[in-house]
């Protein structure tokens, strides 16, 4: 059984006869507290989807519960579902768009290491790699030299997420994206 400070996002808990999904986490230090930070999270109950936030200390033991990750594949989007494919056994898995609205923003028919999370058989959600690589939809033109500045542009890609890339990219580019941060890390290896 972990503390609370010990828990990070996406984690499944045990939580009043509930199993939830740690969604986010914010630590606060309050002033006068002899060192006690506590940690508020923002959980998901994985059957119901009702949103819970709660405060716990960070010595405050939680209970993991019972969760299963399974290697992916976006397989097709099927009405308000997007179907995943299990790549061991083929198995399908359906989940719908509104649980995994942030998620789906980094899913292209391409990105490899997804993981569906199940609990009890029943996918509740996704995690992704740290990285994914996506296309450039749309951007201003790039500007000869712009690698020399440090300024950005926006750039919209291929699922619909737009974060920010220096001037030298141009539409059409493969770039790596931090999916924890949401920014751009750099071009993609060409394979």
């Amino acid at each position: 059984m972990p503390k609370a400070s010990e828990v990070k996002k996406n984690t499944a808990i045990e939580y009043n006869n509930s199993v939830y999904i740690i969604r986010d986490i914010e630590r606060s230090v309050p002033q006068g507290r002899a060192g006690g930070s506590l940690y508020r999270m923002r959980m998901y109950d994985v059957v119901s989807g009702l949103k819970v936030d709660e405060t716990f200390k960070d010595s405050d033991m939680l209970t993991l519960a019972d969760l299963i990750r399974r290697q992916v594949m976006f397989s097709y989007l099927d009405g308000d579902e997007l179907v995943f494919m299990d790549n061991e056994d083929y198995t399908p898995y359906n989940l719908n768009k509104e649980n995994i609205a942030d998620e789906i923003l980094f899913i292209d028919e391409n990105t490899q290491g997804v993981q569906v999370v199940l609990v009890d058989g029943s996918p509740v959600g996704i995690d992704l790699p740290s990285s994914v690589e996506l296309v450039i939809t749309e951007t201003d033109p790039s500007i000869k030299g712009g690698s020399a500045t440090a300024r950005t542009k926006p750039a919209m890609l291929s699922t619909g997420l737009s974060v920010q890339v220096p001037e030298h990219i141009s539409t059409g580019d493969k770039i790596k994206v931090n999916t924890e941060e949401r920014k751009f890390m750099g071009r993609a290896e060409s394979k």
